[in-house]
């Protein structure tokens, strides 16, 4: 029998705790990932939502940046939620002065895109992929992708209150995907379980 497929959850700060109980119900051996020694034998890696630049600075601090860039390079399946799409992307808009992301996707993001705290909402969204009608997602002062490249895949769009024109909140390339909002806060595990599934493709 093979074994389980094994998904990391960095867990420098954010919705760490959220991640690991949801992968925990798709049937994976789950580890937290704090120092670079937590990336050995990881067949798949999740960044929380969070505070982007907090999880950024405290990846430099634990020495875990360089290893992960180079471990997503080499095609480590990622799943970035909120803050963890703005970690995966190449580029970000109104970020601060010295962030820095992982760059492992081809994606222009705009930061708290959506406004402030208390203008997160809820929305139910059709994802490309995700089978059994639309989820129900929470926003939570999320990013939206500005502009996409290098054959990344829209997954899904919604448009904000207040606005007319509809923003790309999922996208894909190959082995790494992220989503504008949260569903680890949410009892719905098909984001989890589809991110597994291409974990498990890709071993």
């Amino acid at each position: 029998m093979s074994r389980l497929p094994v998904v990391g959850v960095l867990a420098l700060q954010g919705d760490v705790r959220e991640h690991l109980r949801a992968l925990t119900a798709c049937a994976v051996d789950v580890r937290a990932v704090r120092r670079p020694a937590d990336l050995e034998g990881l067949d798949g890696i999740v960044l929380p939502g969070g505070e982007s630049t907090t999880i950024d600075k405290l990846s430099r601090i634990f020495g875990l940046r360089e290893p992960l860039i180079e471990a997503l390079h080499a095609g480590l399946p990622a799943y970035g939620s909120c803050a963890g799409m703005i970690l995966l992307a190449k580029n970000v808009l109104d970020g601060t002065q010295d962030q820095k992301t992982f760059g492992a996707l081809d994606i222009t993001v705009r930061r708290n895109a959506f406004g402030r705290q208390v203008e997160s909402f809820e929305a139910d969204v059709d994802l490309v992929g995700i089978a059994g009608g639309p989820m129900h997602a929470v926003f939570i002062r999320a990013p939206w992708v500005e502009r996409i490249d290098n054959g990344v895949e829209i997954l899904g769009a919604v448009v904000p209150p207040g606005l007319v024109e509809s923003k790309i909140i999922a996208v894909r390339h190959e082995n790494v995907m992220a989503t504008s909002f949260h569903p680890e806060v949410t009892d719905d595990l098909r984001i989890h379980r589809y991110f597994v599934d291409v974990v498990r493709a890709a071993r």
